[in-house]
């Protein structure tokens, strides 16, 4: 069975875009796939330099994923921070990476055009956290010898860099020391429209949270931007959002049966919310209250991911054993 890794960073609280954007779509990897998952801390911490800030999200993300499906004991499950050996293979993945390479990175030709925008100092601001994220990103997947990592298209040029550190490491020893890993693109990822109509994202403000309480579910629904059609008007269910939402939710027979009663006139934008929140809150509640369980028992959380850790790193010392062994430094 091949191997199949997902990233996951700890940055925001998860909402109903990431579940059936991400989520859902990578749980569905470990049917095929032997797969890892990792949240990747230390990545974060370009972003997050608050520790409690930085606690609490690593623990609402485990959670998270877990509440919404993934099986520790079917999957590899783990913290980056509690696998030393990517931060070895890191150190040694780069003495093959040419600054070039690290140039051409997205993230960082982004941030320096900002700065060029803004009449600043090219590097104002990048760290070298920002700077070198490929490479720590490209020991993150060659650790495991992943055959697939399932990414954006925006995420592909990550992928391409793995696969070039890759290929230099194994073109100087002339062995196949690491794995060249593939883009899973995810061309069919959902796009899940927001409480404006744009694309849900935590950068615009527009999220439904994926574990808030009923009551505040409701009010975020009830929120939804909608048009100045009176009651008694048809509606188009095609081009509202809050029927998009609710496909995601509803079996066929319920889409067919609200469908019909947009078109036909008599039913409100307050009446569609409230039959919205009603099959989003059916299928939320049961991951809500796995949810709210596992941050109840933040020790059970810990174990589960220590256990994790434990996995992966007997699968990381054969990487980095290999590797030494080449390098001469065993």
């Amino acid at each position: 069975m091949k191997t199949a890794l997902t990233g996951i960073k700890p940055t925001g609280n998860l909402h109903i875009g990431n579940y059936f954007g991400a989520i859902k779509p990578a749980l569905e990897l470990a049917e095929k796939y032997d797969a890892r998952y990792f949240i990747a801390d230390y990545h974060a911490l370009n972003v997050v330099k608050n520790a409690a800030e930085l606690r609490g999200t690593i623990r609402g993300i485990a959670a998270g994923w877990l509440a919404a499906g993934l099986d520790p004991e079917k999957v590899i499950f783990y913290r980056q921070s509690a696998v030393p050996e990517t931060f070895e293979l890191a150190t040694m993945l780069a003495a093959f990476t040419p600054k070039g390479l690290m140039n051409r990175a997205h993230a960082y030709k982004a941030a320096v055009q900002q700065n060029a925008e803004k009449g600043a100092d090219s590097d104002a601001g990048v760290n070298m956290g920002l700077f070198t994220y490929p490479v720590l990103m490209a020991a993150d997947i060659l650790l495991f010898d992943a055959d697939i990592v399932p990414v954006g298209r925006d995420q592909v040029q990550h992928i391409e860099m793995a696969q070039d550190i890759a290929g230099a490491v194994n073109f100087n020893y002339k062995k196949d020391l690491l794995r060249i890993p593939e883009p899973g693109v995810l061309e069919n990822a959902a796009v899940v429209p927001g409480l404006d109509g744009r694309k849900m994202s935590k950068s615009y403000g527009n999220t439904i949270p994926l574990f808030s309480s009923v009551t505040e579910l409701r009010k975020t629904i009830m929120r939804i931007v909608t048009n100045s059609q009176e009651v008694s008007e048809p509606k188009d269910p095609d081009s509202s959002q809050i029927f998009a939402l609710y496909k995601y939710f509803a079996t066929e027979d319920e889409q067919a049966a609200l469908a019909a009663r947009y078109r036909a006139g008599g039913m409100g934008w307050g009446e569609a919310k409230e039959e919205l929140f009603r099959v989003v809150n059916r299928e939320l509640q049961p991951i809500r209250e796995r949810y709210d369980a596992l941050i109840a028992e933040p020790l059970k959380l810990e174990r589960i991911l220590k256990n994790g850790a434990e996995k992966a790193r007997a699968v990381a010392a054969r990487t980095i054993g290999r590797l030494r062994k080449a390098a001469g430094i065993d």
